[in-house]
């Protein structure tokens, strides 16, 4: 009996898709024409002890012989696949999760069980994108009760690996999203480390945004640490600002945010299922967290804020983590920086006490820190912020901050793009709205966070008298082309600031 019907030679060909699992094979192959085979079909890989299911795109070339297949670089990676291993692809076993998947669609709750394996097969790459917007879609809005949202937590959790510290006080610091250049972390952890309280930071990389915080500290210094040199640079300086990706601290979220994302939608419960399992693998037990509010935010109104607020607390309060939510403005950028290195500059000139510094960035990290910091015993309630501040202007958070990025593997110089333009007002008045996605989005298509000095630097922000061709903001680009995208789209948009005209 022939056992090799099944089975064919991976060839490697490189192909990104993030964290989507698919397997490339020929229309022609024996295996195809056997098992019937088509493109976007389902298919269950198997090597050595690992297996997978990934979804089938069809190559009709002579990329691949008929008896090879490739794989997405992410399926590849999950499998431990070497250049000319043998796989063997069949159809997959009936999938139970779907089941409760399609329940959750229909309204009814699921329970822990039901949710534990919902969650592994996500991160077995047993559901499809499509299984897995089905079961976001049926979670959207209010649609996870409080008990599921639990459970989904701590599904995620254990999901992962997670650390503990030697620390009975540990902290952490979360900003819910959704505001251009609100770099607050990369001050807040060098201040609280400086003063003495460990805060192991794991922040994310940008999937739609201009930059992520890992993005703006990848600017410095490396962020892709493991978790055994992630311990390292903790225990030796309080603290550090890490890629969490690289640590795989609740895998299952990563996977999730990238279709939430994707769908643009807003669920309360996945919301705080995602920032209190990462907070809580990492090892956090104390949680302050930056909620900004304002019409082209990620939370839009005071009551949207206030129902995610007692979610996160009272989630969080199952956990035994202590979490104080605090609410801020959202209404506009922060500081002037949108994009990596633009953003890192706004960082640098702050904790340096360049007079030229953005005031709002200043301010705002000061708070937050202070808040952190009246989580140590030894800080009286309402003078973390004058701590804060005395910790920044002494020069030990720059210190605190250099030394971090060096024990992350060295401080690197910020870059500057080659290629700048303004963008003038057309009319005389003032600055009384700005889009944050808009400029976000514009951020983006000049080229930033994957061109680290790409983005926009903000002149105006609201309130601003402005002349006619006074300039609005500077976009910075690291090619020609990149910048002339972005003005394309510039050239379209509307009110991306609005300037009220003087009477």
């Amino acid at each position: 009996m022939n056992t090799n019907h099944s089975k064919l030679h991976l060839k490697y060909l490189g192909i990104d898709t993030y964290k989507e699992a698919v397997i490339y094979m020929r229309k022609d192959c024996h295996i195809c024409r056997s098992e019937g085979f088509e493109a976007e079909t389902r298919v269950e890989i198997s090597l050595n002890s690992r297996s997978l299911i990934a979804t089938l795109n069809i190559i009709e070339t002579d990329l691949l012989k008929p008896n090879e297949a490739s794989l997405s670089n992410y399926a590849w990676e999950m499998l431990s696949a070497k250049n000319g291993d043998e796989i063997k692809v069949s159809h997959p076993k009936p999938i139970n999760s779907l089941s409760y998947i399609r329940s959750k669609l229909y309204g009814n709750e699921l329970n822990e069980n039901e949710i534990n394996f919902i969650v592994d097969d996500i991160i077995r790459g047993q559901l499809s994108d499509i299984h897995i917007a089905m079961f976001l879609s049926g979670s959207v809005g209010d649609h996870l009760n409080k008990n599921e949202v639990f459970h989904l937590t701590r599904a995620m959790i254990k999901s992962g690996q997670q650390l503990k510290w030697p620390s009975e006080v540990i902290v952490d610091k979360h900003c819910v999203g959704g505001l251009p250049g609100n770099r607050t972390t990369l001050i807040v952890v060098p201040i609280v480390a400086a003063f003495g309280l460990m805060m192991p930071k794991t922040s994310s990389r940008s999937i739609t945004s201009p930059a992520g915080t890992a993005d703006t500290m990848e600017v410095f210094a490396p962020v892709n640490l493991d978790a055994k040199t992630m311990r390292k640079v903790v225990e030796r300086e309080n603290g550090c600002i890490v890629w969490g990706g690289s640590v795989t601290l609740s895998p299952a979220d990563d996977l999730l945010i990238r279709i939430e994302r994707a769908m643009d939608l807003d669920s309360e419960g996945q919301m705080v299922a995602s920032i209190l399992s990462k907070k809580i693998a990492a090892g956090s037990n104390h949680l302050i967290i930056d909620m900004p509010i304002g019409p082209t935010a990620k939370v839009r109104s005071l009551s949207h804020a206030t129902a995610i607020k007692n979610y996160l607390e009272n989630i969080a309060e199952q956990f035994s983590i202590k979490t104080h939510v605090i609410f801020t403005d959202g209404t506009q950028p922060v500081g002037r920086g949108i994009g990596p290195a633009l953003e890192a500059k706004d960082v640098l000139a702050t904790l340096g006490g360049d007079p030229s510094a953005p005031q709002d960035l200043r301010d705002r990290a000061l708070t937050l820190a202070g808040h952190v910091l009246e989580f140590s015993p030894n800080v009286t309630a309402g003078s973390g912020k004058k701590l804060a501040e005395s910790i920044l202007t002494s020069g030990k958070a720059l210190s605190k901050f250099q030394a971090i990025c060096n024990a992350q593997g060295g401080m690197r110089d910020i870059p500057s793009a080659p290629y700048t333009k303004a963008i003038v007002s057309k009319k005389k008045g003032y600055v009384i709205k700005i889009d944050n996605r808009l400029l976000a989005r514009l951020a983006k298509l000049a080229g930033a966070p994957k061109a680290k000095s790409a983005g926009i630097e903000l002149l105006t922000p609201l309130n601003t008298a402005v002349e006619i061709h006074q300039p609005l903001f500077i976009l910075h680009a690291e090619t020609e082309g990149e910048l002339q995208y972005a003005l394309s789209f510039y050239e379209q948009a509307e009110n991306i600031i609005t300037i009220e005209e003087n009477a």
